[in-house]
């Protein structure tokens, strides 16, 4: 059937089984006594049982006017020979006014009450009708009391359901608030007792060759060792800190929160995995089990859904999440705090969330993140320059210990960085701004003018806008700034080598209110209309092709990339510009002083 259903309509279907079966045997058995055959009689009995019923299941706004007619129809006829047949009636008064909703009581009521037993008065004149209308009367309102006990009930359902929804949503949130403070104080732990003990051991280091004495070495052996052994207690209390889901693997974690959710929630979660998993990210785990823990909770409390499907497809180049429901939908336009978060997450991850909605015919939730795992087949060859020797040494110390990140040299200004980009060819420069001899933004335009080819990511301790945005012109491919956490800049130095770009999520917001401060009115350049939009230089690049009329296919010939990846950087680039397809895009982008 169409709708659910409850104990109360099993009650009402089973009344009205057993009364119609018992009027249809006293039918047969008076046969003798009626004008029409009985096999009219038994049919139009069916169709009363039938009609109103079906009605009442697929379109409710023609049960009364069938009851009344198909069922009062028939007891009229009967109470036409047998005055007494007007009890029949009584059962029908009761589901009519069991069933009737918003103000079809001023019109069912009278109708059933007054006009009905008047008829019956006209067609058998030894009835009496204030009898008839009490009896009629009193089955109303045993009907309208069964309405208010079922409207209560239903109430209390309701209720019920809505507080398992935020029993739920506080778990959640529960559970976000001390993964969140975890992952801040694991931060705190790593980059300030870790960061300080990598210096430590790394400063005790360099005075190893001021120590002639064997006294003194043995000392500084000793000093190095109960070093390293803090250091070692403090990463073990990082781990011990991290989250509990973070600990398992990502489809075991995902499947966990769907089963939990469906337990509390009482609604049906059918979780699928397609492909072989492989590992992910911390941050992409995150993001993924954080996008369904708010696409769950939406789904019930905004989509009153009672079955939810969440599909995991683990793809060569992305990892995609889907979040079906069958709810009412959501309204358009409308994005509330839980799916902007979400966005944001997967922009940070170079992923994009696409939410499809139709009114009554539930949401959809597509999560994309690209594949970002360590290149083990693959060495990232990478140069840090930084002014401070400390932070050299521990920017190596930190970064060797990822197995696909290699640090090929050092420098300490801009000049020999230069030198070392001729001698070392590194695939990816770790910059800092403010050096002697040569800073980093001149520097990061020699480099880039001499090898396009590497990459460059700033990392400073500096935000200041106005040179982020220098950074970003002459050449840089990312900016961030040193309180990033190591494993996040790990994370980001492998997008960065994939062609992509970053920007420190609170410098990005500075920068984009610095760009609106300055706008007086002048044409904006390429740059800064796509930082401005968010868009990388990559797909800044694609609209520039796609605008000279070029397919996918030879874009992706002439960027060395697949058809696929060229397509998701254009459907990227669409959905920040909030365009719908190439045409609008290219308009959209002309008007922003996007294409030169």
């Amino acid at each position: 059937m169409v709708k659910q259903w409850y104990w109360y309509d099993w009650l009402m279907f089973i009344i009205r089984l057993i009364c119609s079966i018992s009027l249809v045997f006293t039918t047969i058995e008076l046969q003798d006594y009626f004008t029409l055959p009985i096999v009219v009689l038994i049919l139009w009995q069916l169709i009363a049982f039938s009609v109103p019923w079906l009605c009442l299941q697929l379109d409710y706004k023609y049960y009364l006017f069938t009851e009344i007619v198909i069922s009062g129809g028939l007891c009229l006829y009967l109470a036409a020979f047998f005055p007494q047949a007007y009890f029949s009636f009584l059962l029908y008064a009761f589901l009519i006014a069991a069933h009737s909703a918003q103000r079809a009581y001023l019109w069912s009521g009278p109708v059933s009450i007054l006009l009905l037993p008047a008829i019956i008065k006209l067609l058998a004149e030894k009835s009496e009708y204030w009898v008839m209308a009490v009896h009629i009367g009193l089955a109303y309102v045993f009907g309208f009391s069964f309405h208010l006990l079922v409207l209560n009930y239903r109430q209390g359902e309701m209720i019920r359901e809505q507080n398992a929804v935020l029993e739920q949503y506080l778990s959640q949130i529960e559970r976000i608030t001390l993964a969140e403070e975890r992952n801040r104080v694991s931060k705190e732990l790593h980059d300030t007792v870790g960061h300080a003990y990598t210096s430590l051991i790394m400063g005790l280091e360099t005075l190893r060759p001021e120590l002639a004495t064997d006294t003194g070495t043995e000392r500084l052996d000793s000093l190095l060792n109960l070093g390293r052994q803090n250091m070692e207690e403090v990463r073990n209390y990082v781990h011990q800190i991290e989250s509990p889901h973070e600990a398992l693997p990502l489809l075991q974690s995902l499947r966990k929160l769907a089963e939990e959710f469906q337990e509390h929630a009482k609604v049906t979660v059918r979780f699928h995995a397609y492909g072989e998993e492989y590992p992910v990210t911390k941050q992409a785990k995150t993001a993924l089990y954080r996008c369904l823990q708010e696409s769950l909770t939406n789904a019930v409390r905004h989509g009153n859904s009672t079955e939810i499907k969440v599909s995991v497809q683990f793809e060569p180049k992305q990892t995609r999440l889907e979040i079906q429901d069958n709810g009412r939908g959501i309204e358009l336009g409308r994005e509330g705090f839980g799916l902007s978060a979400m966005k944001e997450r997967a922009m940070n991850l170079q992923g994009h969330v696409a939410v499809y909605t139709e009114p009554g015919e539930g949401t959809l939730v597509t999560f994309t993140l690209p594949r970002q795992t360590e290149l083990k087949d693959e060495v990232i060859r990478l140069l840090v320059v930084d002014d401070q020797p400390f932070i050299r040494e521990s920017l190596r110390t930190l970064l060797e210990e990822q197995q696909d990140l290699q640090v090929v040299g050092t420098a300490e200004d801009g000049e020999q960085a230069i030198e070392l980009c001729r001698q070392a060819e590194p695939q990816l420069v770790l910059m800092d701004l403010e050096m002697p001899n040569m800073d980093g933004i001149s520097a990061c335009r020699t480099i880039k003018e001499m090898w396009p080819d590497i990459r460059i990511l700033i990392l400073t301790t500096f935000d200041d806008t106005r040179q982020a945005l220098e950074a970003m012109r002459s050449g840089a491919d990312g900016y961030l700034l040193k309180s990033t956490q190591p494993l996040e800049l790990a994370e980001t130095i492998r997008t960065v080598y994939r062609r992509g770009t970053l920007i420190d999520q609170g410098m990005s917001h500075k920068l984009f209110a610095q760009l609106e401060a300055d706008n007086s009115g002048e044409d904006p350049s390429p740059i800064q209309a796509s930082l401005a939009y968010e868009l990388t230089p990559r797909e800044l690049e694609i609209l520039q092709f796609v605008s000279k009329g070029l397919r996918y296919k030879s874009i992706a010939s002439k960027l060395y990339l697949s058809d696929g990846t060229v397509r998701n950087y254009a459907s990227s680039a669409y959905m920040k510009l909030g365009v719908r397809n190439r045409e609008e895009a290219v308009q959209k982008a002309r008007e922003a002083g996007l294409l030169e």
